[in-house]
């Protein structure tokens, strides 16, 4: 690992303080393993793209075929039968009226997508629209869209002066989202042209859950108003709420839909954005000023579509039975875990569990590194987001897997800690 240490930049990593990486040669399941075949139990599905477990057989063996017959070619002009195939699979799953894929490389892309598509939209029909409303401590990535609608906060606020201008709704988890939302939509509703939302459970900034209705209100109050609807359902689709999106749970039909992460199992990466037909047709014209001019190089790369087609054929009733039992597992631990003392608060929506220890709160807790080397030592990752722990693994992990991961959560409250702790270990993002 010495090149490593000498020419690599980590991801959400302070080099001055950080211990070392881990070395991971291979991975299996709910599996890690190290350098020195140590296997780790990966409780947080790789930053939550592992679905289905590491190395599906399915996936894998469909990715080494595709990449014998087409491994790229320029998405502009030229198409492929992965890519067709996938849209067609996304629409038949999606939440009706959706019809039109567009693919992208990430979580924060999809998001971008959206933002223009919909911005554009409203400019091609002669109705410029320019504001976009988001909810506080929400984040939809890194790029500078995404971070101008994500919440101020360690992410964003070095590059503020440099981000749109965002009309901000109170977290719906602690504030009334709908009475600020009808207040804004009287003020300033001619200029609205997006509401968006990380469905069900705002991720990053500490897995905080709310209510389905106030998705419904919100998708209410937009449509009425003629507002787009943005689901960023980068983290809660593919069965991480329950059904294959979040939407489906409060019955909510959004205008654009975002997609990454558990896309492709977490073997590719990959982003997608679904759109209506109505927003497609806003960019049909003779007036080729009105085309949507955005795409990148890797847009729709046939491996990457074929990994994704081939995790959506594991979503079968075997999946579904897997997602359950997770379900269940979970909430018999969150149980045990309430009222313990050091334990704040608990929280669940589907296979996404979260633990709020008592601790100073905010993403820079130090509490959050001291588990997370803990639960290294004991062969398992957790990175918890400051204060917040939170358990979201593979569909496949057992019931004695979770144990495990638990059993780490009860010891360090008990008061176990890891034996060497560096000033800065590792934080979620």
């Amino acid at each position: 690992m010495l090149h490593d240490a000498a020419h690599v930049w980590h991801p959400y990593t302070q080099h001055h303080q950080a211990p070392l990486p881990v070395p991971i040669v291979r991975a299996k399941g709910a599996w890690l393993y190290d350098a020195n075949e140590r296997p780790i139990l990966d409780a947080i599905s790789s930053w939550w793209v592992t679905t289905h477990g590491h190395c599906h057989d399915h996936i894998i063996s469909a990715v080494t075929e595709q990449a014998k017959r087409l491994d790229q070619v320029i998405f502009a002009g030229f198409t492929h039968e992965p890519a067709a195939a996938l849209a067609a699979e996304l629409v038949q799953r999606l939440p009706r009226g959706l019809s039109k894929i567009f693919f992208s490389d990430d979580g924060s892309t999809a998001v971008e997508v959206a933002i223009k598509m919909s911005l554009q939209s409203f400019a091609n029909r002669g109705a410029p629209r320019r504001l976009i409303a988001a909810l506080d401590n929400a984040y939809h990535g890194d790029t500078f869209g995404a971070m101008a609608a994500s919440g101020r906060g360690v992410f964003t606020q070095m590059y503020e002066p440099l981000l749109f201008e965002v009309a901000r709704l109170p977290d719906p988890s602690v504030g009334d989202t709908i009475a600020a939302l009808d207040a804004l939509i009287a003020e300033r509703g001619t200029e609205l042209a997006a509401v968006i939302v990380e469905p069900l459970v705002l991720g990053a900034s500490g897995m905080r859950v709310w209510d389905e209705q106030v998705l419904q209100d919100i998708r209410e109050r937009t449509a009425a108003a003629g507002v787009h609807l943005i689901a960023d359902e980068v983290l809660t689709g593919f069965g991480r709420t329950g059904p294959l999106f979040a939407c489906e749970r409060a019955d909510v039909r959004p205008d654009l839909l975002c997609m990454s992460k558990g896309l492709t199992g977490g073997v590719l990466p990959l982003g997608a954005t679904a759109a209506t037909e109505d927003i497609f047709d806003a960019f049909r014209s003779a007036d080729r000023a009105k085309t949507f001019f955005h795409g990148h190089s890797y847009t729709a790369n046939p491996i990457a579509c074929t990994a994704a087609l081939a995790s959506l054929e594991l979503f079968d009733e075997e999946s579904e039975d897997d997602r359950v039992r997770v379900e269940v597992a979970h909430a018999r631990h969150l149980e045990a875990l309430r009222g313990v003392k050091g334990v704040r608060a608990v929280r669940q929506i589907g296979t996404i569990a979260a633990v709020e220890l008592e601790a100073p709160s905010g993403y820079l807790s130090d509490i959050g590194r001291e588990l997370a080397a803990y639960a290294l030592q004991e062969g398992v990752l957790l990175r918890p987001l400051g204060n917040v722990a939170y358990c979201l693994p593979p569909y496949c992990i057992t019931d004695a897997e979770l144990d495990l991961v638990y059993g780490v959560m009860h010891r360090f409250l008990g008061g176990a800690r890891a034996d060497a702790l560096s000033s800065g270990g590792p934080v979620d993002d």
